[in-house]
């Protein structure tokens, strides 16, 4: 392969399907690798698991803050949401200690006592999602079951009331999407989108200020650590970053979920053959097979040495998740779909450090129950047109995902052409 076919800006190119040929190729010849950038000064790309662990866990040499460039896109510095102020208090654009003591109360609402809490009743929420997508005989499995069962859940999370759930769908998928055709809007209607969320959820604050419910949003306001309590302007930023990546990370790690399903019927058969015995660790496989996040970015806090490259005080670094999750020195055929695979030390939640995803636990129960739900139900799979991807070279996402559902037998489903 020769370096210059490689441009991980071409969006286009990620809509065919990961390019996963570049990242081997830098693996093996460039792990640590300065990409050009039009028009900017260019960014490292880190492909191998360790460099990326070891990024993810020096958050003083490898930094989020927002000052520096923030950290979810290539190009350029991250377009504030509300100018710069407002941006850099996301926790997403917080170093430590700041981000340390602002995940300290933002951590009340997802203790694994109140996941734990939820589960009865996510699995209700599941059993419903999958018997309704069944009686459609014909689904998008992406709009009728991988996005429909996060947007519940986050919305029970935040007390949203269930007949506004898609309007949660629709502000995110603006945010997100932005670059995709089909939900490219121009940049003021993301930034209306961004104030219409915050609006929301400011009135949905004051209503519990008023009236307590048991739901996050009334523990959020209420925790206090160190006599540190989170602002109406922290408040709405986290409901704006729950909102956008409880959806859109949960539903397309569910979506890649059942497209591997599909290109490998062999594994779905095992899993319905014993869903007890394997479903945990076909979580942990479809977690590190779908990445959804495939990067996040980082900004040099001091000149360092990283996998061979002096790396300076300044520059860009891109983090590719969805290639350290195919590191051969870690896996063996990283390339194969095996429910089975274990251990399997994935780092779709990121290489741990400060910004290991909050909300792991949560999402690996709702895949957990929508899988085990499918496999009680649904004994054979077969697809009824490729997927749909989404135009981003952040978010690996697929928008829609044909299958028919019709009765095998009573009280099964099969999955037919």
């Amino acid at each position: 392969m020769d370096v210059d076919e490689i441009d991980l800006l071409d969006r286009d190119r990620f809509t065919e399907g990961i390019p996963h040929e570049w990242f081997t190729w830098l693996r093996a010849n460039a792990p640590v690798f300065h990409h050009d950038e039009p028009g900017g000064d260019g960014f490292w790309v880190v492909t191998r698991y360790a460099d990326i662990v070891a990024a993810n866990r020096d958050a003083a040499s490898f930094s989020s803050a927002q000052e520096r460039g923030g950290v979810v896109t290539l190009e350029g510095p991250v377009a504030p949401i509300e100018g710069q102020e407002m941006a850099g208090e996301m926790m997403l654009f917080m170093d430590p200690p700041r981000h340390t003591r602002y995940r300290k109360l933002v951590n009340r609402g997802f203790t694994p006592r109140m996941i734990a809490a939820l589960e009865e009743h996510l699995r209700d929420l599941t059993v419903r999602i999958v018997e309704d997508a069944i009686a459609k005989r014909d689904c998008d499995f992406v709009v009728d079951v991988a996005a429909e069962l996060p947007l519940e859940v986050i919305a029970e999370l935040l007390g949203v009331p269930s007949e506004d759930r898609f309007k949660l769908f629709d502000w995110s998928n603006r945010m997100i999407g932005s670059d995709d055709p089909e939900y490219k809007v121009s940049d003021e209607h993301v930034t209306n989108a961004q104030i219409e969320m915050f609006m929301y959820a400011q009135a949905l604050a004051e209503k519990r200020r008023a009236d307590p419910q048991p739901d996050i949003v009334t523990t959020l306001l209420n925790a206090e650590v160190d006599g540190d309590t989170l602002t109406e302007m922290d408040f709405n930023l986290f409901f704006m970053l729950l909102s956008v990546a409880g959806n859109e990370t949960t539903r397309n790690a569910i979506a890649h979920g059942m497209n591997a399903f599909l290109e490998h019927p062999d594994q779905w058969e095992l899993l319905v053959s014993d869903p007890a015995a394997h479903i945990d660790t076909a979580v942990e496989e479809i977690l590190r097979w779908a990445s959804p996040v495939m990067f996040f970015r980082r900004n040099c806090a001091r000149d360092i040495e990283l996998g061979g490259q002096l790396i300076r005080e300044g520059e860009k670094i891109s983090l590719w998740y969805i290639s350290g999750n195919r590191d051969e020195s870690v896996w063996d055929e990283p390339f194969r779909f095996d429910i089975t695979r274990d251990p399997n030390p994935h780092i779709a939640f990121g290489g741990g450090g400060p910004h290991f995803c909050l909300g792991a636990q949560l999402a690996r129960l709702e895949i957990k129950l929508l899988f085990a739900e499918l496999a009680a139900r649904v004994p054979r799979l077969e697809s009824r047109g490729e997927p749909d991807r989404l135009r981003s070279n952040f978010i690996g996402g697929i928008k829609h995902l044909p299958v028919r559902l019709a009765a095998d037998f009573p009280g099964r489903v099969t999955f037919e052409r």
